[in-house]
């Protein structure tokens, strides 16, 4: 385009654990949401003016109440948002999934006047399945539409997408369900994320397919209708990585969703995963960018190159962002020290009400409920964003027995490493204890005498060398620390969906207790 303005754009767009990407425009505004699973807050927004930085500008859910998360399990919760906008007022559609039976899940919608809210509580769908999404045809009828198991599969674990109108008054799905789909590639697994575009006069249903690991593809089909019938597009699937090989530093690549910029020019966010150290992913599923074009009535992903690339060029239409205004994303971002502030901090399975911001970071209350429960422990965490990467903090507390302030590389409740101070509960002595919790059981990797009241804790990552420690802040013991395999806590060892996040704890292990832990001179340096 002549006389375009161009930014480069460095891939992945949202570093860490981002998966599902979900976006949508608003004039020159991008606004994305990714899963969260059953880290609190939920369902994050980023905004973009150049599709290059990306600000977080607050979640969906982040009030006590609006969702259960009550039992669930790691890997469970909130799967696979979708945002859009119909003229008037944001959308999210979203699935929280409970997993373990005993507690309230399902699909929902939630709707905001601004992309900063209020949004609305939770309206729940009266339909089975994963993966909602909305579209908003121009008739002004708008269609939910989603994922679920095929009731008479022709193979294990074979999906279908379900159609149906809902009433935004009646707050209803309405009418008949119409089957759209059931995958473009005989035997292929989980035909899920589906989005419905109009391009052209032509309905276009884009979904992903394989499984979200290596397999992860992007197929499409096309109808003259919104209920169909679907036919397949003839270069299905239109995107993969599975054809380059296990060796291929990016694997996984699918989930995509569509956006078209201000210039005419259309692209896709999707998930896909940076392996190193072997067939293993410790920074999770993450968002990437690839631009699109349409031919012969088709998309066509990353046409000429046909893979996702480390760089390209976005046009600019609206006023770009710069660095200090967007989030900790890619490795122009990398945070200075008391920049604790720039991280999306979470906690798990509720608001973290035992926290409170202070000037050096954040004093927190400790909880009886410790990492290895499925509660909702006195933890905050950030994302492991960069392969190499040196993160400390120091971290202040009159320990009562029993008592156990530290840091932890956290995968799940079952799998994790803790770097800890602890009170012992019968002698009373202090010391310093590193564990390795792997599939439920534990293992110690260092014990050392411990005094004083602060201490300063680290946690590094050269590859798949990871080390945590913690030394007296002020004369004392020398410390102790510990080396292991992040091999042995990424998802493909372990199982679930996520990557590692890096946190502070503070738990009295079950004891009833009015102790808080200061946390303070939080640094993430990314190492070369």
């Amino acid at each position: 385009m002549a006389g375009a303005e161009f930014l480069e754009v460095s891939n992945p767009i949202l570093a860490g654990c981002h998966p599902d990407p979900s976006i949508c425009r608003v004039g020159d505004d991008y606004f994305l949401v990714t899963s969260t699973f059953e880290y609190f807050p939920g369902l994050p927004i980023y905004h973009s003016t150049d599709l290059a930085q990306w600000r977080l500008m607050g979640h969906v859910i982040s009030e006590e109440g609006q969702l259960d998360y009550t039992g669930i399990r790691s890997s469970g919760g909130l799967y696979a948002p979708t945002i859009r906008h119909d003229g008037e007022k944001f959308w999210v559609v979203c699935t929280l999934v409970a997993h373990d039976g005993e507690h309230p899940g399902g699909n929902f919608v939630m709707t905001a006047p601004a992309i900063t809210g209020p949004w609305s509580e939770p309206i729940w769908l009266d339909v089975d399945g994963i993966d909602p999404s909305v579209f908003f045809d121009d008739d002004g009828k708008v269609w939910m539409h989603g994922t679920r198991l095929a009731p008479q599969p022709q193979w294990p674990q074979q999906t279908e997408t379900w159609l149906r109108e809902y009433d935004p008054k009646a707050r209803a799905l309405v009418g008949p369900e119409y089957v759209l789909w059931r995958g473009a590639v005989q035997g292929a697994v989980w035909s899920e994320a589906p989005h419905i575009y109009k391009v052209d006069g032509a309905y276009y249903l884009l979904t992903a397919e394989g499984g979200t690991d290596f397999h992860h593809a992007v197929s499409v089909a096309r109808a003259e209708t919104v209920t169909g019938p679907y036919e397949g597009a003839p270069t299905n699937p239109i995107f993969t990585h599975r054809n380059l090989g296990r060796e291929y530093p990016v694997v996984g690549a699918g989930h995509a969703d569509l956006v078209q910029a201000p210039d005419g020019s259309w692209w896709a966010t999707l998930l896909a995963m940076r392996t190193y150290g072997g067939y293993h992913y410790n920074l999770g599923r993450e968002t990437f960018l690839v631009p699109v074009e349409w031919q012969d009535g088709w998309p066509v992903f990353a046409p000429e190159v046909g893979r996702i690339t480390d760089l390209l060029r976005v046009p600019v239409s609206g006023q770009p962002q710069t660095a200090e205004d967007a989030s900790l994303g890619g490795e122009r971002f990398a945070a200075e020290a008391g920049a604790f502030g720039k991280f999306d901090w979470t906690t798990v399975r509720g608001p973290a009400d035992f926290a409170t911001r202070t000037d050096e970071g954040w004093r927190l209350e400790m909880r009886p409920t410790a990492l290895r429960q499925r509660g909702r422990p006195a933890f905050l965490g950030v994302r492991q964003q960069h392969e190499n990467v040196h993160v400390r903090m120091r971290v202040a507390a009159e320990l009562g027995d029993g008592e156990e302030i530290g840091v932890v590389v956290r995968q799940s409740e079952e799998d994790h490493v803790r770097c800890a101070v602890v009170r012992d509960a019968e002698s009373g002595a202090l010391e310093f204890v590193i564990v390795h919790r792997q599939a439920g059981a534990e293992k110690e990797l260092a014990r050392g005498g411990a005094t004083g009241t602060a201490f300063d804790f680290e946690i590094s990552a050269r590859g798949q060398d990871y080390r945590v420690g913690v030394a007296a802040a002020e004369a004392g013991p020398g410390g102790v620390s510990a080396e292991f395999d992040g091999r042995e806590l990424d998802s493909v060892a372990t199982g679930g969906f996520l990557g590692l996040w890096f946190g502070v704890y503070a738990t009295s292990n079950g004891r009833e207790t009015g102790t808080f832990a200061d946390m303070s001179d939080f640094v993430y340096d990314v190492l070369e």
